[in-house]
């Protein structure tokens, strides 16, 4: 099963995540970068990504190239704002709503907080699906390392492998 991983990185948790999970798939990864970057310390981190979130933007991404139809299986990947979603995935989701239509896919939170629940519920109904493939939560896997994180990983990989 050929997969792609799909995700939006802040601080550079979800971007391990993606990585830690390519390498046990054999995955491709796409990181996707808005034209704008996101404040990352401070108030501003929270009040203009929270709002961004809260508001469902869909900032203008950075070229990037991808044929989704040489994919089985595409992996969400994300951290959690105000509950939901990154803006920058939600733009990706708009651009290629056909394309992910007959796609088996599965998602990941990064949260250092709460709201992961929700906002993998937000994703599901985003795109119009009941369930994902596999889905996990992790909290914080670069910044705060740990076995259990790892061993959600590994779980996540091995319910898409089989």
């Amino acid at each position: 099963m050929r997969t792609l991983i799909v995700y939006y990185s802040l601080e550079g948790n979800t971007d391990y995540a993606a990585k830690k999970m390519a390498a046990i798939l054999g995955a491709d990864t796409l990181r996707l970068s808005p034209k704008k970057a996101y404040a990352d310390k401070g108030f501003a981190k929270f009040f203009w990504g929270g709002k961004s979130a809260v508001m469902a933007e869909k900032p203008e991404l950075e070229a990037y190239e991808t044929d989704l139809s040489e994919y089985d299986c595409v992996i969400l990947g994300f951290p959690v704002w105000a509950s939901s979603f990154t803006p920058p995935l939600r733009t990706f989701l708009a651009e290629h709503k056909e394309g992910l239509k007959d796609k088996k896919l599965a998602a990941f939170a990064c949260q250092s907080g709460g709201g992961a629940q929700k906002a993998l519920a937000k994703l599901k109904k985003y795109i119009g699906i009941n369930a994902f493939l596999a889905e996990t939560v992790l909290i914080d896997p670069k910044q705060k390392p740990s076995e259990e994180t790892e061993d959600k990983i590994k779980a996540f990989c091995g319910m898409l492998l089989g």
